[in-house]
């Protein structure tokens, strides 16, 4: 891929990096509690988070995209070649907790202790040596886990310093607004600094963001909450107070073509 068009999608990357990162991070805590709870992990569903070469899943294509994002640029970019190499790394661990969550799901039933009794021998002789690797298996689903929650806590603390350059990037900041509950379910008490590093201590600059991307999208009610939400939070923002005008503009406009003709 040429640098040229690398640079082209700057913004998108930036966005889809982030996007995924809080998918994967949802869907993958979400497992982590399973097997805390219950003991074991949903193959099918690590499975499609990873999926294969011909058929990527949101995990290799995160990191796929990570390595477009984070290697542009990268001279001396040591927050992002950190972030390349987490992604990387959540991506490959996850690769290990998916076979391990496969014996698990698929052999534990054939190597539970209670069912010995009724095994002839030397079958009975063989389950038994062999259990134990199984239980060796949870503890590296185990392991799997605390490094993989490692990496994506430290990914939550590197974010906001590597993204504080988005700060104007509007496809960045209406992810922000549109998939606002994600972000703070992943972020959690994080949250609130991750906007604050990013924003510059101006959170309203990310809703005039996404309120402008919006309008240019057509989307105007949903840009009008997101200004709505700006004002409430610095009413004599000037910036918002101009995209209130520009909204109003286009509102009117649209009124217009859609009332009968005079």
């Amino acid at each position: 891929m040429s640098k040229t068009w690398l640079s082209t999608k700057y913004q998108d990357f930036a966005r889809d990096v982030f996007r995924d990162f809080c998918l994967a991070g949802q869907g993958l805590e979400a497992q982590f509690q399973e097997f805390s709870l219950k003991g074991k992990i949903d193959f099918s569903v690590i499975r499609d988070l990873m999926g294969e070469e011909t058929n990527k899943g949101l995990l290799w294509r995160l990191k796929d995209t990570a390595h477009h994002l984070f290697r542009i640029n990268s001279d001396n970019d040591v927050m992002g070649r950190l972030l390349d190499w987490s992604l990387g790394y959540i991506f490959h661990e996850t690769m290990k907790l998916k076979e391990n969550a496969y014996q698990v799901e698929n052999y534990s039933t054939l190597l539970q202790e209670n069912h010995f009794a009724d095994l002839p021998e030397p079958t009975r002789s063989f389950s038994r040596e062999l259990s134990p690797v199984l239980e060796q298996t949870r503890e590296s689903i185990e392991r799997e886990i605390s490094r993989i929650r490692f990496i994506m806590d430290h990914c939550r603390a590197m974010f906001p310093l590597y993204y504080a350059r988005h700060r104007e990037n509007p496809l960045f900041a209406r992810f922000l607004f549109d998939q606002n509950e994600l972000v703070r379910e992943v972020f959690q008490e994080s949250y609130a600094e991750l906007i604050s590093i990013i924003y510059n201590h101006a959170p309203e600059e990310m809703y005039i963001l996404a309120a402008q991307s919006l309008r240019r999208g057509g989307w105007l009610a949903e840009a009008s909450t997101a200004l709505d939400q700006a004002l409430a939070i610095r009413p004599d923002s000037p910036e918002a107070r101009m995209e209130r005008e520009l909204l109003d503009l286009a509102s009117n406009i649209l009124s217009g073509k859609k009332g009968p003709r005079s």
